[in-house]
């Protein structure tokens, strides 16, 4: 049908298996990447609407598309997955899965500016437009940019990395980016774990606005998948991990009463969602071959057949 996929997705079996897809099914790729989910997706033989943001992981995409018909190719954020189904008539789907954070690609190319293990300029949009890394750091006030450091990285020196970026100023590559990183917080050359990882993993979700993304994707996800159908949720950290569990917990009635994160309007809401099963990390044979799935975490849901919750975007 195509040529492999350059990299294989994190715990692949273990998403198909929520999934479930069979012939004739609608499911939604909600991060296309290059294509791993999609192509075992479209390999049981349901139809696949795929989104990503990235215009190069939908221009990588387009032999695949060719060469089948049950694959639409989505260039937009998975937060828009209603409107764009909508507008193609696609509305209710039977699955959705949903791997979050930078992808292996980005991250490999070092003109992309997600990575510090390649010098290259500092951009690290994962949609190649609106502001960059480099606009944000050079332009940003000093307490802004501690306080993403401090909020998305868990960085507990974020105020001294902030004043040691703005004494920096300008900065152009991610290796000047990572060398303010490290002369900030006395790096030593043995040490085990690079200390700009975190500040640069803060940066990239505030430029991307992820964790957003994430909140109104599994609202979307909540509105089209009909009664019955699955949600699959792959995270990479813990503040990802922590948001993707708290929707499920609060959509499935599992919420504590008067927790500070429930809405007040919760109370009236049926569960829209049923947890299924326990949340499944990758085991040793897969970490040997893909250290990357070391820190994945997926969690699994089943839509009801109560009403989307009100409230949400």
């Amino acid at each position: 049908m195509s040529t492999p996929a350059p990299h294989t997705p994190v715990l692949l079996d273990a998403v198909i298996d929520a999934l479930l897809p069979t012939p004739g099914e609608r499911h939604v790729d909600a991060t296309f990447g290059a294509g791993g989910y999609t192509r075992a997706i479209l390999a049981a033989g349901a139809t696949v609407y795929a989104f990503d943001r990235d215009p190069d992981a939908i221009a990588g995409g387009q032999p695949l598309a060719a060469a089948n018909d049950h694959l639409t190719l989505i260039e937009a954020p998975f937060s828009a997955m209603q409107s764009e189904l909508d507008s193609r008539d696609a509305v209710p789907v039977d699955g959705v899965v949903m791997d979050i954070g930078v992808s292996s690609m980005q991250l490999d190319q070092a003109e992309r500016g997600f990575s510090f293990q390649g010098d290259g300029p500092l951009d690290m949009r994962m949609s190649q437009a609106g502001e960059s890394a480099a606009d944000f750091l050079n332009t940003a006030p000093e307490e802004a940019i501690a306080d993403v450091i401090y909020r998305y990285g868990d960085e507990p020196k974020s105020r001294r990395i902030a004043r040691a970026i703005v004494a920096a100023r300008p900065l152009t590559t991610t290796g000047q980016f990572a060398n303010v990183v490290r002369k900030a917080l006395g790096h030593k050359p043995h040490d085990k774990k690079d200390p700009a990882t975190r500040t640069f993993q803060a940066v990239r979700i505030h430029i991307n606005r992820e964790l957003g993304e994430l909140s109104d994707g599994l609202a979307a996800a909540e509105r089209v998948l009909k009664p019955g159908g699955r949600l699959a949720v792959v995270t990479f950290h813990s503040l990802e991990d922590r948001l993707v569990k708290r929707f499920f917990r609060e959509r499935s009635g599992s919420t504590p009463a008067g927790s500070r994160h429930l809405p007040p309007s919760a109370a009236s809401e049926k569960p829209s969602f049923e947890d299924v099963g326990r949340a499944v990390r990758a085991g040793d044979e897969e970490i040997a071959a893909n250290p990357r799935a070391r820190s994945a975490t997926l969690r699994v849901a089943r839509r009801t057949s109560a009403a989307p919750w009100s409230g949400e975007k």
